[in-house]
């Protein structure tokens, strides 16, 4: 198996369990899958699990390696991770922080990191940012130098949390997108994403997380569902197809138990 593999996941800060043995089915290269569910539910904590960020107990398996029991240099170069916001760039320009995200990673040529820098920066609209100080960018331009990051490695594992929170609606098309073609070229693509109507136009599938563990999973078309949006989200809303056939979740309020 060349995918992703969660078993048994559990993550407790002290005395609170954020989640509780959960699994996920196999995630395969070439597809893109959304965790979803409400504040809290645990979907930020996943990802970290899974990148090695938080401690957990259970298996966290990429291609049947094991990614708590390999070094960080070396699940640098399978793993590409893009948290919700930047650190600092400490007065770095935007190739600058590629070029270090390339070389953490060890095995990169002293000559060729500069080129590979700035092609990824190039292939996402962001080539005329390169010589721009990452700390005076907008919070939409720090998210697509954040992706730039995550890929510049090119990892066969993409995680990304809510990579759209901060980008206008043409940069969340095209993040999206680049996304679907970093899967398709054969790698596994997981992200967070809040908004249910850009996760059933985007992902192939969708794991919901709910209670501590996994509530559902599949294709959008099976996940979102009123059902499944009462139970988890507290709200009566309708699942409708769009002129374009695309879901599109229309919410009339809360349910009464959610009052």
């Amino acid at each position: 198996m060349s995918g992703l593999s969660v078993a048994s996941v559990t993550v407790a800060y002290g005395a609170r369990q954020v989640l509780s043995g959960l699994s996920l089915p196999d995630l395969s290269p070439g597809e893109v899958t959304v965790i979803a569910g409400p504040n809290a539910a645990g979907k930020s904590t996943l990802l970290r699990a899974i990148a090695q960020l938080a401690p957990y107990c259970g298996l966290i398996r990429l291609g049947g390696t094991d990614l708590a029991a390999i070094g960080a240099a070396q699940r640098s170069r399978l793993v590409g991770f893009m948290p919700q916001s930047l650190p600092g760039g400490a007065g770095l320009i935007v190739l600058e922080t590629v070029i270090a995200a390339l070389r953490a990673g060890g095995g990169a040529s002293p000559s060729g990191v500069e080129t590979t820098a700035m092609a990824v920066l190039e292939r996402l609209g962001i080539g005329a940012l390169a010589l721009e100080p990452l700390d005076q960018l907008s919070g939409g331009q720090r998210q697509m130098v954040g992706l730039a990051q995550a890929i510049v490695r090119d990892p066969r594992l993409l995680l990304l949390d809510e990579p759209t929170s901060a980008l206008d609606l043409a940069r969340q098309v095209r993040l999206l997108a680049e996304l679907r073609r970093i899967a398709a070229e054969g790698r596994v693509v997981l992200a967070v994403l809040h908004d249910l109507t850009l996760a059933a136009r985007w992902a192939d599938r969708i794991a919901v997380l709910h209670g501590r563990r996994l509530h559902s999973f599949g294709a959008p078309s099976e996940v979102l569902t009123p059902a499944m949006l009462a139970e988890v989200y507290g709200v009566d809303a309708r699942v409708e197809r769009g002129s374009r056939g695309d879901l599109m979740i229309q919410i009339d309020g809360e349910t009464a138990d959610a009052r």
